[in-house]
């Protein structure tokens, strides 16, 4: 089990100076469960998406993150808040044997479906893989589709995240079509209750 004794150290000011600095619109998140164990699967844009997650609550969530990350600039505080280093030149057998641990335990795991940053200016999503369905089944964790949308600037007017209802995973296939479908629309609605343009969200795609 993570030792999540640097996230509940470092996230109360981080949110504090997030939310200052990015001004984000937080829906939904109810839905987030306070307890038991729970795969939050989002989109991924930016860097900062999972910022928006450790803003809306309060639980150490144990993101999974490229192993690059903690080989760089950067790399202390992916170790520090605990997120798992994933090889994705591989399947990693040792990322995904801790994640499965924080579920037993009934903690949280962060992860991004797509794999990787969605950098193309004419696709709202790239195909999912099935880790995180994937883990969630192996483990009976409760699925929390997420979306985020918006630019990550100062004071911004349009940076969005909202959270979907929780389900269970009987069949992984059909579960990570759904997970799709679900995060799709979201994204949809955020959109709508921002006023932004499809196009002007795509663009914002690898920025």
């Amino acid at each position: 089990m993570k030792n999540n004794f640097g996230y509940k150290l470092l996230t109360p000011l981080m949110r504090i100076l997030f939310r200052l600095y990015y001004n984000p619109k937080i829906v939904n998140k109810h839905y987030i469960p306070k307890s038991g164990s729970i795969v939050i699967a989002s989109n991924h844009k930016h860097l900062f998406d999972q910022c928006l997650t450790i803003m809306a609550t309060k639980r150490p969530i144990n993101y999974m993150a490229k192993k690059e990350y903690f080989d760089g600039h950067l790399s202390f505080f992916f170790k520090f808040v605990g997120c798992i280093p994933v090889d994705r030149s591989r399947k990693d057998e040792n990322a995904k044997r801790q994640a499965l641990d924080v579920l037993n335990h009934g903690g949280a795991i962060g992860i991004f479906p797509e794999g990787t940053r969605n950098r193309l200016k004419d696709k709202l999503l790239l195909d999912f893989k099935f880790g995180a369905v994937s883990i969630a089944y192996k483990t009976e964790a409760l699925v929390v589709p997420c979306a985020v949308t918006g630019d990550y600037k100062f004071r911004s007017k349009n940076l969005m995240v909202r959270y979907g209802r929780p389900f269970k995973v009987a069949d992984i296939t059909s579960a990570n079509e759904q997970l799709y479908n679900e995060i799709e629309k979201l994204i949809l609605e955020n959109l709508k209750d921002t006023g932004r343009s499809l196009e002007d969200e795509l663009n914002s795609h690898g920025v």
